[in-house]
């Protein structure tokens, strides 16, 4: 991270993919609205099947170095996986 002033929300995307990644929260929350919107409707139409993608993006989150979430999620802005 440069000068330590970059806000990384790994662990909060991490852990909001984990417990309410069927509604989209961790996707909301790192400002892809259009996608969280998507995870949502896919979870009630699979009635929370859909959910399972949160599930897995919020380990890859976290499985992640803090350098990397940051460059991949928040800089380069990639929506899935």
């Amino acid at each position: 991270m440069e000068n330590g002033k970059q806000e990384n929300k790994k662990v909060v995307a991490g852990i909001l993919g984990i417990v309410l990644g069927c509604f989209g929260a961790h996707k909301f929350y790192l400002g892809y609205q259009k996608e969280g919107i998507i995870q949502l409707i896919v979870s009630v139409v699979t009635c929370g099947l859909g959910g399972m993608v949160g599930f897995v993006e919020g380990i890859i989150y976290l499985t992640k170095s803090d350098e990397e979430f940051y460059q991949t999620y928040q800089v380069g802005k990639k929506s899935w996986f």
